[in-house]
């Protein structure tokens, strides 16, 4: 997509915080487009960018640190509106004159900040006191020369400040947060009123511009898109085949750790609900061959993944050839491959066929690479895709696999997609679907005695987990009703063969992850 002119976009510059994404999405709330860069681009990079505003996030390092990380200096002299959160103040501060030290009394969690002069930046906020979130370490001790006072709290004297004549703003707690009051007014304030942006970031635009992207780039060439049914991918191939048609293929892997009834409605959605080709391949057998006797979940997902290379590649081939590859690339995905302090952990391995294009020599299109999860889902709307698409729950490329602990059989399969099946009827039934994040069933090789039918059973157990989250980077378990997870466990116990017990996850993201595996 080409994104908005100047006057309609901002930049971020990303110093690790983990609310830098949050702040991102709390502008393209305010239909503003904006993205996310390391703060080790030139000034040049910046002029080129051609934003209306800059913001400078927050992040874990103190300024005082000898590595901790700049930005260029020339780029505040750009005459640009700057906002400065948390260590983008302590940042702004020091580049400019000030003093910044270590917090006597540290502030996490929530404060009172109280407003000390009237300025835009707190405009139709209607309170001279409001609870805001903060997570610092280090204060301003002294303001560069020509700054003012704009709101204080408790522990830092310098919550709020402002340059004189120029629209060079520092805070030092978290608008984007939920927990700040007004956070949202305030950053509406900060794009809108001193950027000057126009709300002109909508999902309406970026179809017709993400269409005409599209056909520029594959020309007269065709595309190949690995299907996984998952909402990124099929709003990727629904994109592009109203692009270029006939020209686009789908492939859709049945590596038979699918959950119920999924290559079904795979094929009913975009086969016969949307006219597109699509290639379903019946992979089931190749695929639990490979992973018999294998029970590291690492292990489960390079079989997996170096297994789809391969079939992926032969269906390519028997299409007769492709230029272009389709992806359901995130804007998070694009962001999280670029760190500000060097590579992240590897918590899991992700199934992901990004090493197809070196391999096969397409080309890659990723139509979506702007887009967070939840503006993916509005295109996927104004493509006319079903609700089933593109409301459904996130689902593993590995699929069962890794919900199924140890050893992965067709047995354990039939129990662990029933339950599964059984869980999401149910949600579906209470109206709570769309209120629940991501639930699944996880099969457990671990067997306790029970009673059915007056008799001693000594069977596995099943676990349910169900979470809310807004975009999986941290999650909370769901509250649902214990009405809910009675009929669920009873329906469980009494119609699958080979389970006597039934467990609910009450474990948060972090210290868990959402995935057992």
């Amino acid at each position: 997509m080409r994104p908005p002119a100047q006057a309609d976009r901002v930049l971020i510059l990303d110093f690790g915080s983990q609310y830098t994404q949050l702040i991102a999405r709390r502008i393209r709330e305010q239909r503003v487009y904006c993205e996310i860069h390391p703060p080790t681009l030139s000034v040049e990079e910046v002029r080129e960018f051609g934003a209306a505003g800059i913001v400078l996030s927050g992040g874990p390092a103190s300024v005082l640190a000898p590595d901790a990380p700049r930005l260029d200096p020339a780029i505040l002299g750009l005459g640009l509106p700057v906002l400065g959160v948390c260590y983008g103040l302590q940042l702004l501060a020091l580049e400019l004159g000030g003093v910044v030290e270590p917090a006597e009394e540290r502030e996490y969690g929530r404060a009172v900040l109280k407003l000390e002069r009237r300025d835009p930046l707190f405009e139709g906020l209607g309170a001279s006191e409001l609870e805001v979130w903060m997570s610092h370490g280090d204060r301003v001790l002294a303001l560069p020369p020509d700054f003012v006072v704009l709101g204080t709290s408790g522990g830092a004297p310098f919550a709020a400040v402002r340059h004189r004549d120029r629209p060079v703003y520092g805070l030092q707690f978290h608008p984007e947060v939920v927990h700040t009051e007004g956070g949202e007014q305030i950053l509406a304030n900060f794009v809108h009123g001193i950027c000057g942006c126009e709300a002109s970031w909508t999902m309406a635009a970026f179809v017709e511009e993400a269409l005409e992207r599209v056909r520029e780039q594959v020309g007269a060439g065709r595309a190949v898109c690995g299907l996984s049914g998952g909402v990124d991918s099929s709003v990727a191939a629904a994109l592009v085949h109203r692009a270029i048609g006939e020209r686009l293929h789908c492939i859709f892997v049945d590596h038979g750790l699918l959950r119920e009834g999924e290559r079904e409605e795979v094929v009913r959605t975009f086969r016969e609900g949307l006219g597109i080709p699509l290639v379903v391949v019946d992979a089931a057998d190749r695929f639990l061959r490979a992973l018999r006797g294998v029970t590291d979940p690492e292990q489960k997902r390079r079989i997996i993944g170096h297994l789809f290379i391969e079939v992926f590649e032969e269906q390519a081939r028997a299409l007769g050839g492709a230029d272009f590859l389709v992806q359901g690339t995130l804007y998070p995905d694009v962001i999280e491959s670029v760190s500000v302090r060097g590579p992240s952990a590897t918590i899991k391995t992700h199934h992901n066929v990004g090493g197809l294009p070196e391999r096969m020599v397409l080309r890659l299109v990723e139509p979506l690479r702007e887009l967070f999860k939840d503006e993916v889902r509005e295109v996927g709307r104004r493509l006319g895709l079903p609700p089933a698409a593109v409301e459904r729950h996130p689902f593993p490329g590995p699929g069962l696999a890794i919900r199924i602990l140890g050893e992965v059989t067709p047995e354990r399969l039939a129990i662990l997609s029933r339950a599964d099946a059984i869980l999401i009827e149910e949600i579906r039934r209470a109206g709570l679907y769309d209120s629940v994040w991501q639930a699944f069933a996880v099969f457990l090789p671990i067997r306790s005695v029970g009673v059915q039918g007056d008799a001693r059973t000594y069977e596995n157990t099943i676990a349910l987990r169900c979470v809310s989250s807004v975009d999986a980077m941290t999650a909370d378990w769901s509250r649902l009703p214990h009405e809910l997870l009675a009929v669920v466990s009873s329906r469980i116990t009494n119609e699958i063969t080979g389970v006597n017990r039934v467990v609910y996850d009450i474990s948060s993201k972090p210290p868990a992850t959402i995935e057992w595996e």
